[in-house]
């Protein structure tokens, strides 16, 4: 069982389809994309839409599975920081040595806790010479780290990361502390002019949550505070079709037509 803004809810039933276990995802209500909702379902998980917010979905589903037989497999499981941990082995093997930055997005803020972790350990075990500043990013209306206290109503177009009491509150302050790294704010503004640069100029569709981390790298490259040679790795928490809708809104609409290839030679104006 777990709380979800959608991508935790997609992972757990999916594994759970596949090992023939019983899932049950809580949502809350009316603040989750359609089209991560459709993956939960289409993999079988009951799926219940509390009224509330995240956190309201959160607190409740940790007080069910304290005093029922039931596993929570929101970031507070220990087993699950084990298994995201591997993210961070995965980035240093493929750059051959750890990052000068590692920027991703902060929500429940179970990732930067659990990429931290696992620089960590390839740093003690040889595998890497030196550990990354962890930068991570909230949105203005949901930057509870930022401002140093629970928001009791998030606000953002990011979807994934609109909540406003993380359960790995205290990971995330310790990456940001013992890396010498940083958690900022940008603004939904920003997130989506950097999650439109993102897929015109790299061909990466990535939602509004995984292009806050860009947002406020580009930030901080033009106020001077990274360096443009910095070795830098952005991490993408979710692909733009789990939630298109607020992309679309900020895009050129398909040209409605009707004639021929001189027609539309001239329109194209070639």
């Amino acid at each position: 069982m777990c709380a979800s803004t959608g991508n935790t809810s997609a992972s757990m039933a999916a594994y759970a389809a596949r090992t023939g276990m019983r899932a049950i995802v809580v949502v809350p209500s009316g603040e989750i994309a359609l089209n991560k909702l459709s993956q939960s379902l289409m993999y079988g998980a009951k799926v219940v839409a509390l009224k509330g917010n995240f956190d309201h979905a959160l607190e409740t589903v940790r007080d069910l599975t304290s005093h029922y037989p039931v596993a929570l497999m929101n970031s507070v499981n220990p087993h699950r920081i084990e298994g995201q941990k591997t993210a961070a082995f995965e980035v240093v093997d493929e750059l051959g040595d750890a990052p000068d930055y590692l920027f991703l997005p902060v929500g429940n803020a179970g990732n930067i806790t659990a990429y931290w972790k696992g620089f960590r350990e390839y740093q003690a075990a040889g595998r890497a010479t030196r550990l990354p500043r962890m930068v991570g990013a909230q949105a203005d209306g949901a930057a509870p780290i930022v401002n140093g206290a629970p928001v009791s109503n998030p606000r953002t177009v990011a979807s994934a990361i609109r909540i406003g009491n993380p359960a790995s509150w205290e990971g995330a302050t310790s990456a940001r502390d013992e890396s010498g790294g940083m958690i900022a704010a940008v603004t939904d503004t920003e997130i989506l002019s950097a999650q439109i640069r993102l897929a015109n100029s790299e061909g990466l569709f990535a939602e509004p949550a995984s292009a806050a981390p860009l947002a406020l790298l580009f930030r901080l490259v033009r106020d001077g505070k990274v360096d443009t040679n910095a070795v830098t790795v952005v991490v993408l928490t979710g692909s733009g079709l789990k939630d298109p809708d607020a992309a679309l809104k900020n895009v050129e609409p398909p040209i409605e037509l009707d004639g021929d290839a001189r027609t539309l030679a001239k329109v194209l104006k070639l």
